[in-house]
Parts: structure tokens; sequence; C-alpha cells
């Protein structure tokens, strides 16, 4: 089983029991979060699809360690002008541990006095748009 998830901002395939470097989180180290932006989920070949997320679906990890990565060396030069710059530069990463992906969870029902009120400003948009339309081809 596997899961296709977005983690600050960047999309990772993930699945139990993976260590995963992802930029900085604001999490302390032990710490467990979790994750619901799951674009797919892969279960033994049943694959889900979400548009844009599969709805119910979460991969849990816990935070291992804070480090930084590996220095990039940026080096700008023009030739026969004299013109040197070095730059370096250091990511600072948070090491996860994959501890399992919740297929599917508890779906929340919208309550019918929800219902009834997204029913009525749907009745009153259309009856509006219909009357800017009249106005526009009598101009």
């Amino acid at each position: 089983m596997y899961a296709i998830v977005e983690i600050a901002g960047q999309q990772f395939k993930v699945s139990k029991d993976q260590k995963v470097y992802v930029h900085r989180l604001a999490s302390e180290e032990g710490s467990k979060i979790s994750f619901d932006k799951v674009l797919l989920l892969d279960d033994n070949g049943s694959v889900t699809l979400g548009a844009p997320a599969v709805e119910g679906a979460s991969v849990e990890a816990k935070v291992l360690q804070h480090l930084k990565g590996d220095k990039v060396i940026v080096f700008k030069k023009k030739r026969r002008k004299g013109y040197k710059k070095k730059n370096g530069h250091r990511q600072s990463l948070t090491q996860i541990v994959i501890e399992g992906i919740v297929a599917g969870g508890a779906k929340k029902k919208a309550t019918k006095k929800a219902e009834v009120e997204v029913a009525e400003v749907t009745e009153e948009v259309k009856p509006k748009a219909k009357a800017t339309k009249a106005k526009k081809t009598e101009e």
C-alpha cells in the first residue's frame, strides 16, 4: 500500500515505515502529525484518485529530527569582467517516518438544515442570473 501525499507544498510517494526528508515543519521532535491532503491511494492494485484529495484518507507520521541538508554552492562569474560572486545555501529539513496510511475515515454527513440552506441559495442565484441576462438583451 502506498499513497501520494502533499507535505509542505511538495508531493511525496510514501509507504509504511518509510523515512522521508521534507521541508522544515513546525512540529517538535517526537511528535505525531497527520497529513490530510492525500492525492492518490493504492491498496494492492485498487487505485483511488482524489479530486483534488481523497476524502477521509490521511497519512500518519512521526517527526524524528530537524536537520540541515547538504551545502549548495552558487558561483557566478562573468569572464573578462572581474566579476565573481560565491554564495552558499543549506536547506532546513525535517526527517519523518510514516507510521501508517488510513484509507477511509469517518465521513461527515451534512445536516438537513445545511442541505436546506444550500438548496435555498441555489434557487436564489438562478433567477438573479436570468434577470441580469434579460437586462443585457434589453439594452
